[in-house]
């Protein structure tokens, strides 16, 4: 005996699992052990942490490149030659790129070097009997010119940290050596600095004041060829080097 939907045999209602599954308010359908299969529609949103993170990255990406463009561009009107654009905003530019991006060079007219300077310190210590003890000069350049010599990848800090901290202090100060900006006085005990941390990184030793002292000696310009047939040029007498001592500053006491 049929009935409509299904058939009945032995007394037992076979219903099409289809047409069941279609029924109003009917629930996933078993799947063949018997357990409820999980519904593969719904909204297909994703949890919120993961959207906040995604967020987080997005923003992130875009303020690192915000200011990796914003750095370029600054730097850009600070080595550039002078231009309304730089001249207008030259105090935000000022502001950003000193001292930590400071550049030593124009961007179509790079300054050399024209000359070697080296710098050396010594340093003061006060016993307790009252007693002043002056060390031996200490060469910071050559130890500089050491890390640098036969090295592929010098660090920056060798080549360049104590150079542009004396080129620094030589466009602040006057030729009595005193500080007359916030800079000015910044760049010297930058340079104070400088030179008590090498002292005791590389001598040791109880000290709390610090001299410098700058042995400038220019560098001399290649001598002119000798004219075919004639006498060879004149030998040019050597320019005679500068010494130049800095006062004694104070520093943050050392091996004590």
């Amino acid at each position: 005996m049929e009935s409509p939907g299904g058939a009945v045999q032995g007394g037992v209602e076979m219903v099409d699992v289809d047409e069941a599954a279609d029924r109003p308010g009917a629930g996933p359908a078993p799947d063949r052990g018997g357990r409820p299969v999980a519904s593969q529609g719904g909204s297909g949103r994703s949890p919120r942490p993961v959207k906040v993170l995604k967020a987080g990255t997005g923003a992130a990406v875009v303020l690192c490149m915000a200011t990796a463009l914003v750095h370029v561009l600054l730097v850009f009107l600070h080595v550039a030659p002078p231009n309304p654009l730089s001249q207008q905003y030259s105090r935000q530019v000022n502001a950003w790129v000193l001292p930590l991006f400071e550049q030593n060079w124009r961007l179509f007219a790079p300054d050399p070097e024209s000359v070697n300077r080296q710098i050396s310190a010594r340093t003061m210590h006060t016993a307790p009997d009252g007693s002043v003890e002056l060390s031996d000069w200490f060469e910071l350049t050559g130890v500089d010119n050491s890390a640098v010599r036969h090295q592929v990848f010098p660090s920056h800090t060798a080549q360049n940290m104590l150079r542009r901290a004396w080129s620094s202090y030589l466009e602040t100060h006057g030729g009595d050596d005193r500080p007359r900006s916030q800079r000015a006085l910044m760049i010297q005990q930058y340079l104070t600095n400088i030179a008590a941390d090498r002292i005791a990184g590389h001598r040791g030793g109880a000290f709390e004041s610090v001299q410098l002292r700058v042995t400038t000696v220019p560098i001399a310009a290649p001598a002119a060829p000798a004219a075919a047939g004639g006498p060879g040029s004149a030998t040019v007498a050597p320019t005679p080097a500068d010494t130049r001592y800095l006062p004694w500053w104070k520093v943050d006491s050392h091996g004590n």
